[in-house]
């Protein structure tokens, strides 16, 4: 699908073209959503550059995302929805960039696209250019990270409440397997948001870069130098939250590790008590002839409350030493 946005009072106007309907050559934003070869080949043609398909995209490599076409810019960058899904062609953006128009190939829903489809036609103040409009969007996608990467801190804050002010219940085992898979969940989010940063300030140098090329303006490059402050700054605070991810971690376990051996240790003194009333009930079973209880009238009542004396002596000992 080929969707348009053509200059109009308001700002641009979206139109979603059939697939017989022709590429306006006014367009200034193309967003091809799951383009077929037909539809890339029309956007090839009207930006005299190649479009990478979807296999090029899932498997182009790290350090060849981003490179030059005889008539653009083209730079592949994982968006935030990277951090909901493992397909590399869903949670990339490619985006094919000239001095007039910008085409972004996309194939999966970045939110960033749905909220930059609104501001355009609704803001007339971005200029009718490729370049404003990708300035736009990334503005809009450094909020997204920002907003993802808080999002991870507060469901750490959630979990790092429920760990150290409620305690975890090792009676139930399915308590604390859950509290680890959510820290490994938090984990991978913040992994993936890593990976996100690093390819946006990738992007954003290469973008400064050809600065001339594109014809960006000052305000534009200077525009990209924040930008990469914004996204630095997200990604220390990513790695400040991993390593409190990795404390709670170490924590978690510890308290988990710490009711298990209270639970052995009470195991281990019950076993301790009632060792003294399993010896009498040992000698006394030996039934020798001369035993002097064997024949007493007495004695089975004698032996029972000998045992339930060492119990009794043995249980107030190990409350004494504080080991019950």
């Amino acid at each position: 699908m080929i969707i348009a946005y053509c200059p109009s009072v308001k700002g641009l106007e979206r139109i979603e073209l059939s697939p017989e309907a022709s590429l306006p050559a006014t367009s200034i934003w193309i967003d091809l959503v799951s383009p077929t070869h037909e539809e890339q080949l029309a956007a090839e043609k009207l930006m005299g550059a190649e479009i990478p398909t979807r296999e090029e995209i899932a498997s182009i490599e790290t350090s060849e995302r981003l490179y030059l076409e005889p008539g653009a810019v083209v730079m592949t960058a994982q968006m935030p929805i990277a951090t909901r899904t493992i397909d590399p062609a869903l949670s990339s953006v490619t985006f094919v960039l000239n001095s007039k128009r910008l085409v972004t190939v996309r194939y999966g829903e970045p939110k960033s696209i749905a909220i930059l489809s609104r501001k355009v036609q609704a803001d007339a103040s971005i200029a009718h250019r490729g370049p404003a409009v990708l300035f736009a969007m990334l503005d809009i996608i450094v909020d997204r990270c920002a907003d993802e990467m808080e999002s991870a801190s507060a469901r750490y804050d959630e979990l790092a409440v429920e760990v150290f002010g409620q305690g975890l219940n090792t009676r139930k085992t399915a308590s604390y397997q859950v509290a680890i898979k959510r820290l490994g969940q938090i984990g991978l989010q913040v992994a993936k948001m890593h990976d996100v940063c690093t390819s946006l300030a990738r992007m954003l140098l290469y973008l400064n870069t050809h600065a001339r090329r594109l014809n960006l303006t000052e305000d534009q490059a200077n525009e990209c130098k924040t930008f990469s402050r914004d996204i630095h700054s997200i990604k220390e605070h990513g790695d400040a939250l991993d390593n409190k991810l990795n404390f709670l971690l170490d924590a978690t376990v510890g308290l988990v590790t710490l009711e298990q051996n209270q639970i052995t240790k009470l195991f281990t003194v019950l076993g301790v008590i009632f060792l003294p009333p399993t010896l009498i009930a040992s000698i006394y079973g030996m039934n020798f002839r001369n035993m002097p209880e064997l024949e007493w009238q007495q004695g089975f009542l004698f032996s029972i409350g000998l045992m339930l004396f060492s119990v009794v002596a043995t249980f107030l000992f190990f409350r004494w030493k504080r080991l019950l």
